[in-house]
C-alpha cells in the first residue's frame, strides 16, 4: 500500500516537473492519484520552507492569489549538506 503510493507520486512528480522546477496547481496532481501525505524525505531550505520529496522529486505547497500550488524540485547534490 505505502510502496504502492509512494511509486504513483513519483511517478506524477517526474511526469509533471521535466525541466527540474515548475509550479502547478494542487488540484492537477490530486485528480491524478497524488498524495501528499507519502513521502519519503525532506530538505529545509534557508528560508526555514521545507520541501517534502519522494525519493528524488521533491515538492513545496505555496498559496499563490487564494490557489493552492505546489512548486516541483529535483534533488540536487548542495541539498545534501
Amino acid at each position: 500500500m505505502v510502496e504502492r503510493q509512494l511509486r504513483t507520486n513519483r511517478k506524477i512528480l517526474k511526469k509533471h516537473n521535466k525541466s527540474g522546477f515548475t509550479t502547478l496547481r494542487k488540484s492537477k496532481l490530486i485528480e491524478e492519484g497524488f498524495d501528499p501525505k507519502f513521502f519519503t524525505h525532506y530538505w529545509k531550505n534557508k528560508k526555514g520552507e521545507v520541501y517534502l520529496f519522494v525519493y528524488e522529486y521533491g515538492f513545496l505547497k505555496k498559496n499563490e492569489n487564494g490557489k493552492e500550488k505546489y512548486v516541483l524540485v529535483t534533488w540536487q547534490d548542495y541539498m545534501a549538506k
